[in-house]
This record gives C-alpha cells, structure tokens and sequence, in this order.
C-alpha cells in the first residue's frame, strides 16, 4: 500500500481529529457515490465546509477522512484543487492561476495601516484585551479599527479575563484564516517565516519573541455568556471605553 506524502498524511490527521472520536477506525476505499456526493457538497457549499459537517451529510459509514484525501489527491495540479483552510475545505481555483481572474475579481478593501497592526497584535498573541493591544503597539487604541475588523469578521470577542472590570478578550475567526489561507493558528508564520520574507529585520529578530497563540481558553479567561456576541454589545462597550 502507498504510503501518503507528507502534505497529505498531516492533512489527514487534523480531518482525523476533528472527526473521529474514541480512537482509530480502519481506513476504507472510499466509493464512487460517497465521493461524487461530497464532491457536490463542496462545490455547492459556497463556503468552507468541515469534516464533521461533511460526515454529517454523507453518513456514518463514510470514511470522511479518505474520502477528502481522495478529492484532493484527483484535484491535484488541475485548475480547481480541494484546500483546507479556517478549519474547512472548500475546491478553489489554483494559485498559479490567480492571473486569469485579475479583471474579474474586485480587489479586497485595504485596511488602514492602525488596523493591519492590531489585526497582527490580535493574531499572535490572542486571547488579548484593548489595553494589552495598546500595550504592545504603544498608541491607544482607535475604536474605528476594532469595529472595521468586526465588521468584516476577522475578529471576535473570545471570553472575560478574571480581573477587575472583567475586560473583553479577542481572538481571531476561521474567516480570519480562510481570508489568508491558514489551516490554522499554528499556520501563522514564525520567526523564520518572516525572516525569509523579509518581513523581519535579521538584527532584531534576536531580540524579538514571536508568541505562538492558542484557541484555549486562558486560566484566566472565562467564556462570554450567551448572547453576548451580538454586534451592538460591542459597539456599546467600546463606546463605554472611550
């Protein structure tokens, strides 16, 4: 039996994690009904659709796991490629392709350089409040660029930390890593990543800590009570903050 590159044997596992629970179940060739039928999923879907929500629609006694190792082993160098991305997979066009829709494609918003800082404060080093994003950037922090990460969903309040004012967390979306192409936090480039784009100055990088952040709650971080994700919640309690 073949042996999967690596790409597709840690592909494999993370749809195996947030899949499979109470162990390992053995691995089947997929058929060719099960295979069209998550090959319309997908296609139709419109967004990035989970493992778990995959097997949902195609059953229990589909291998959901080989059934996506499949489509992304067919779609492999073709036009249109099976990813993972923001906890998901979704068929996409190649990136080598990018140029042909140049014409067609609008050309996403750009954000403020106050807002690109603090989406990358956020990013790495989640769950963090408005004061700690003040903190580590050195100026306050404009209301304006909380509520435009809000607003196009990179951004979300994660918990409370236990302290006094009980301050709101943030955290990042799976729209977040879908809009850069992560699989997940993990995915976010480190010290050496951002040498090599030379997006780090090499003098300062020893000098410099690149956190890993975690989905996890904190010890010291409680999750928000129901209801209170709403947008307008936000827009009070920042304009309470002011």
């Amino acid at each position: 039996m073949n042996t999967p590159d690596p790409p597709l044997a840690d592909a494999m596992r993370r749809i195996e994690d947030a899949f499979v629970e109470g162990g390992e179940r053995p691995r089947a060739e997929p058929s060719p009904d099960a295979i069209r039928a998550a090959e319309a999923l997908l296609f139709a879907g419109g967004e990035p659709i989970s493992a778990k929500a995959l097997g949902e629609k195609l059953g229990p006694a589909v291998d959901v796991a080989a059934v996506l190792m499949k489509l992304k082993s067919d779609y492999a160098g073709r036009g249109v490629e099976l990813v993972e991305a923001g906890g998901g997979w979704r068929f996409q066009s190649a990136a080598d392709l990018s140029s042909l829709f140049a014409e067609t494609r609008e050309a996403p918003k750009r954000l403020p350089k106050a807002a690109m800082e603090t989406l990358a404060v956020i990013a790495y080093h989640q769950p963090i409040t408005r004061a700690e994003i003040e903190d580590i950037r050195g100026v306050s922090l404009s209301r304006g660029s909380m509520e435009l990460l809000l607003e196009i969903g990179w951004i979300k309040p994660r918990g409370r930390r236990r302290t006094p004012g009980r301050p709101l967390t943030f955290g990042t979306t799976d729209a977040f890593l879908s809009q850069f192409g992560l699989a997940s936090l993990d995915a976010l480039p480190g010290k050496d990543d951002l040498k090599g784009l030379g997006l780090l100055d090499p003098r300062a990088a020893s000098q410099l800590d690149i956190p890993r952040p975690s989905e996890d709650l904190d010890s010291d971080e409680e999750p928000l009570s129901e209801g209170d994700d709403a947008a307008s919640f936000f827009v009070d309690h920042m304009e309470k903050d002011e």
